[in-house]
């Protein structure tokens, strides 16, 4: 296979295995186990002597096509694919760190990510700081001899923050730890982390990769010696493997990334501009606009903006749930990255469990909405704000 396809290319064609019936699509491996000629060729492939699968929940044919067609548009040398992004977050920071460790992260992080760093490890020993992330002295600072893993994401769910991620990296190299990136609101089109010096990456597939709503499904990503060293074991004993269908769902899935991103980040590039002239919003965020916080990172790092925008209305929880309510096209919906276009209230959904202190300090208000593009057409999109807005009081 050409590393040097472009992603398009990449995504339709990358890691692809045909058997011997030389079907066009990807077939499905939809099994448990797998047979051996000889008790010897079964020993064998047990000591690790000869290639081949074992057990379904280590590794099947089609897990390993979509897993080598996301190493290829990340850049990675090795991945593994498991049954939800928040498996694959799970998975990428506790497969490393022990008791009398110290993790270090970013604080806007999505519900269930802080709730593994800031509940979860700390029950196994493991010590975690929360920072304000968009200033590298915070990383610095919060440093501690037995800091191991610095873990964020950006842009960041769901106020679109954008946090430095070459500057993280090269203050955990100084220090040896390893970065951990949540990439989903960028999309592996528009940044990419490990050219930047992150070590591992996360995604939830379930998000821009499916793209149609269908199935979960996560991916970690980095070089092998990481990978053999930490995540092998822990997912061959622990078992969050993703299910051979669902990873013939994404593969399926994968191969319209680019038309369907470039179709979202179009539209909610319009969509943005549009809702920072109404007078019911107090102030939009989105990685495209030049009046973003962190826009000379952003020229940097990424190299496109988003497929989702942030924006605060000025009336609160009464006019959010206002234009939400009064949308026609746009469902209403926590999850993202769907060819459907979806808005969220992430004060009662999403990050509803944290205090009202911690929203704040995430710039989360009662006013804050998230808005993931679909591939519909912009201009009705861009109509059914206008109309949904009208039920809203400046």
């Amino acid at each position: 296979m050409s590393k040097n396809w472009r992603p398009a290319t990449q995504l339709v064609h990358g890691g692809t295995l045909r058997s011997q019936y030389g079907e066009t699509s990807e077939a499905i491996f939809l099994t448990q186990g797998f047979v051996y000629d000889t008790s010897e060729a079964a020993e064998a492939r047990f000591k690790g002597e000869t290639d081949g699968y074992i057990y379904a929940r280590y590794g099947s044919p089609t897990n390993d096509m979509f897993e080598k067609r996301m190493c290829m548009l990340e850049g990675a040398e090795d991945a593994r694919a498991t049954a939800s992004g928040m498996a694959a977050v799970s998975a990428a920071i506790l497969c490393q760190v022990k008791a009398g460790d110290h993790i270090v992260a970013a604080r806007a992080l999505f519900g269930s990510c802080r709730w593994v760093v800031e509940t979860l490890a700390p029950k196994y020993g493991v010590e975690c700081t929360l920072v304000d992330g968009r200033d590298l002295k915070n990383w610095e600072d919060a440093v501690r001899p037995n800091t191991k893993v610095f873990f964020l994401e950006s842009p960041t769910n769901p106020t679109l923050e954008v946090i430095d991620i070459a500057g993280v990296a090269r203050l955990a190299d100084q220090i040896g730890a390893k970065v951990v990136v949540d990439n989903v609101f960028a999309t592996p089109l528009f940044q990419k982390p490990l050219e930047l010096g992150a070590h591992i990456v996360v995604y939830s597939a379930t998000k821009h990769i499916d793209g149609q709503g269908r199935c979960l499904g996560g991916v970690v990503l980095s070089d092998k010696q990481w990978i053999d060293e930490n995540l092998h074991d822990y997912f061959r004993h622990t078992g969050p493997a993703m299910s051979p269908f669902n990873a013939w769902t994404l593969l399926k899935g994968i191969e319209t990334l680019p038309l369907r991103v470039r179709q979202q980040t179009e539209s909610v590039r319009r969509i943005a501009d549009f809702l920072a002239e109404q007078p019911q919003v107090a102030r939009v965020i989105y990685p495209g606009r030049k009046d973003h916080p962190q826009a000379d990172i952003i020229a940097k790092q990424m190299s496109g903006g988003s497929t989702l925008v942030a924006f605060e209305l000025k009336g609160g929880k009464e006019a959010a749930f206002a234009l939400q309510n009064a949308l026609e096209i746009v469902r209403i919906s926590n999850n993202l990255g769907d060819s459907k276009s979806l808005i969220t209230h992430p004060a009662t959904t999403t990050h509803k469990n944290l205090t009202d202190e911690a929203r704040a300090e995430l710039g989360i208000s009662a006013g804050t909405v998230r808005f993931s593009a679909g591939i519909e057409d912009s201009e009705d999109l861009v109509e059914d704000f206008a109309k949904a807005l009208r039920s809203v009081t400046a």
